[in-house]
């Protein structure tokens, strides 16, 4: 039988490896994407995967989305809350409306994303939530109020979900990423990567996409079912939580 995964923000970054990942194990994907719709094109043209535009941030355009997307494809077996987006500023400088997005699309997003497809798990008794947080989430990050809360509101849900889920056969785990080599993470300038950024991390490199979707792989899989309510850490020893 094969299996259905649906990962949001599954176009670009960490998501596109992760959709990709996915893929090549055999899963059925579909990767959802917020607007970029030349991206979105060129990425479904390369891997053949499915692609969905629909903001996570919206409760009724994402479970209109999760419909088709089980109308295509068949019931969702794997979920990938990978969606989100920065809107940094000190918190004194932090305006409401840069609160709210970040929590509407992060947070909100997670429920919005899990919520439709959770009857369905229980229902056959089979599982697998994912939820990318954050090292931010761990550890906090000055300039990332909103960002840090939300990623470790994450946490919560993933360690919630776990014990309601865990007599149905559903597992509840998050992946909390360092800095990885995306393209958001690139376009930072590169002296402050090298004089700011990366001195941190012990490795002495930022992570790539890759690695963060092989943690996703093996969460995803059928050998992870004990592992539940858990995260892995993958930050080049950044931070221990």
């Amino acid at each position: 039988m094969t299996r259905v995964a649906l990962v949001t923000g599954g176009s670009r970054g960490i998501g596109e490896a992760i959709s990709k990942q996915l893929k090549s194990e055999g899963y059925s994907v579909a990767a959802t994407y917020a607007g970029n719709d030349e991206k979105a094109a060129a990425f479904s043209i390369e891997t053949s995967i499915k692609t969905y535009k629909w903001d996570v941030a919206d409760y009724e355009k994402s479970a209109n989305g999760i419909k088709q997307v089980e109308s295509d494809l068949g019931p969702i077996d794997i979920v990938v809350a990978n969606a989100g987006i920065t809107r940094d500023a000190m918190f004194h400088r932090m305006t409401p409306e840069q609160w709210k997005a970040v929590i509407d699309t992060n947070l909100n997003g997670v429920f919005n994303t899990v919520h439709p497809i959770w009857p369905g798990m229980r229902e056959r008794k089979y599982g697998r939530v994912i939820v990318i947080s954050s090292v931010n989430g761990q550890k906090g990050q000055a300039g990332q109020v909103n960002y840090a809360a939300t990623k470790a509101g994450d946490l919560g849900i993933i360690k919630s979900l776990a014990q309601e889920g865990a007599r149905s056969g559903i597992t509840a785990n998050a992946v909390c990423p360092g800095y990885i080599g995306t393209e958001m993470v690139r376009d930072i300038p590169e002296d402050i990567l090298n004089s700011k950024i990366i001195p941190l991390i012990p490795a002495g490199r930022l992570g790539e996409p890759h690695e963060i979707a092989r943690c996703v792989s093996f969460l995803a899989s059928e050998e992870a079912a004990f592992i539940n309510g858990s995260t892995i850490s993958a930050n080049g020893a950044q931070f221990f939580a």
